[in-house]
């Protein structure tokens, strides 16, 4: 766990009391302070009080005796309107702050040559791929490494620092909306495409959260922007550090002529300053490199291959090509050789949920996405694979998958679950489908047809929608797609 001093003997207010809010005043508490705790739900009330912290309703509190409001990223700090505790934090004059931003003062408390390295990662799709991915890249290259955030573990349970560690965090928008003084030496945002908008007021809202992972970067710190969308373009141009684009442009093509590179970055021509058949020993200087492109599985930077994914079974589709891109790139930030962060690479097992192969019956393979929680998320998926018998639905996310027609002709059949099954049907028209409903009765239908159609075939599962109709969160629905596939086979198969 680590301490967070700067709050000794004063009262903090902490609302929530899940993963985050619990682990906050655990976290507090060690640090000093007199975290007074408060949540909605009985459950978590009763935990806290079984740990012995002080449980009170905030309703009643005085609120002017309090240091801070630690509020848990699930409670809306602005829209669609403010929490009632952010409103009476705001009316005391209390910051409202939350776990990333506790983390961040822990850390700038320490003195200098004693603090570690943080890389922070967010993004619309790929921050918890990218985020593993990172972690496995700098512990196969034999740094101490400390994995957590809005992945696994909450970023106060890692442990305490210690000057050679790496911290690798992902952070959402929640979260980034709630720092004040977050400053990650490699802070990285995959992509933008909407998605929780209703909590940031719309779509300039949710960018202006994406974009905090950098306003508070030291000058000599590295941002790593994806820049295929507008707002990526944007944000990267803005920057005053130093700043890595990662781009899906083909050799040859050109780039937003207005997209500055930062200071201290050479202004190469990374299109096509060499080609592609430079030696792979021969690689930019990371001091020089200021944009990298994939492109058909390789990494390339100034005209050189970086690396050749095609030997990385874990790393399929373009989307990867790019998560492992930023991989490279932040390894390389903190001082990995190119040598061992392409070994990290190609050796990265995968991350559960996403794209994560759980069987396979005779010549048909079952890919377990349910991470895919929004269309922008499974065509990622659907675009790694020339044809699938496709399972999607769930609670679907505005647009639904209106977006995704281009790639529906990649759909050989569809199989549709939960409250968005009728509306997916609709859409898809005259794209074979059927309404299963349910994630057991899809899988069956879709493991009979697959077998029917004969040779290599995909099961997906990449539901392009919340999961909250049928199933707690996306691992559970991920999981009980597992379960649903080993009641087909008794020999799983490693997607390493």
């Amino acid at each position: 766990m680590i301490a967070v001093p700067g709050f000794e003997g004063r009262r903090v207010a902490v609302f929530g009391l899940g993963r985050s809010g619990i682990t906050a005043a655990r976290a507090l508490h060690a640090g000093g302070a007199l975290p007074i705790l408060w949540d909605d739900g009985v459950s978590g009330r009763m935990q806290a009080e079984a740990e012995g912290f002080q449980v009170q309703d905030l309703t009643a509190a005085d609120w002017s005796g309090f240091a801070a409001l630690v509020l848990s990223p699930g409670a809306p700090l602005t829209h669609p309107k403010p929490h009632w505790t952010v409103e009476r934090a705001q009316q005391a004059g209390v910051p409202v702050i939350g776990d990333v931003e506790l983390f961040a003062r822990a850390l700038a408390a320490r003195p200098a040559d004693q603090r570690p390295r943080v890389v922070a990662i967010t993004g619309t799709n790929g921050k918890s791929t990218t985020t593993a991915l990172i972690g496995w890249v700098l512990k196969s290259a034999g740094l101490t490494v400390h994995v957590g955030g809005n992945i696994g573990i909450g970023v106060l349970a890692l442990p305490e620092p210690t000057p050679d560690a790496v911290y690798v965090i992902e952070v959402s928008s929640y979260q980034l909306d709630l720092t004040t003084t977050f400053a990650p030496d490699v802070a990285i945002l995959t992509n933008i495409s909407p998605d929780h908008l209703d909590r940031h007021g719309g779509m300039e809202g949710y960018v202006a959260a994406k974009r905090r992972i950098f306003a508070h970067q030291a000058p000599d710190a590295v941002a790593l922007i994806g820049v295929d969308e507008d707002w990526g373009q944007g944000i990267a141009s803005a920057l005053s550090q130093r700043v890595i684009t990662i781009s899906s442009a083909h050799p040859g093509e050109s780039r937003d002529p207005g997209l500055s590179s930062g200071h201290d970055v050479g202004d190469h021509d990374l299109s096509a300053s060499q080609p592609l058949g430079r030696p792979k020993d021969s690689v930019p200087a990371f001091a020089g490199m200021s944009g990298i492109e994939v492109s058909a599985g390789l990494i390339q930077s100034q005209g050189a291959v970086l690396a050749d994914l095609t030997p990385a079974r874990s790393l399929p589709g373009r989307h990867n090509a790019q998560n492992a891109a930023f991989a490279y790139a932040a390894a390389r930030a903190l001082g990995v050789s190119h040598a061992a962060a392409v070994k990290g690479l190609l050796t990265f097992p995968g991350l559960a949920h996403r794209m994560e192969t759980v069987g396979r019956v005779g010549a048909v393979r079952f890919v377990n996405d349910s991470k895919a929680t929004n269309a922008d998320a499974a065509r990622q998926a659907l675009a790694a694979y020339p044809s699938v018998f496709w399972i999607a639905g769930g609670v679907p996310k505005a647009g639904g998958i209106d977006d995704l027609a281009d790639l529906f002709p990649r759909v050989t059949k569809a199989y549709l679950i939960g409250d968005a099954a009728d509306a997916f049907a609709a859409t898809l028209g005259d794209i074979p489908h059927v309404l299963s409903r349910t994630l057991d009765a899809a899988v069956t239908a879709a493991a009979s047809d697959a077998a029917a159609a004969g040779g290599e075939q995909i099961v997906l599962l990449s539901p392009a929608c919340a999961s909250f109709d049928q199933f707690a969160d996306f691992e559970a629905r991920g999981e009980a797609f597992r379960a649903a596939v080993l009641t087909l086979t008794s020999a799983p198969e490693s997607a390493a």
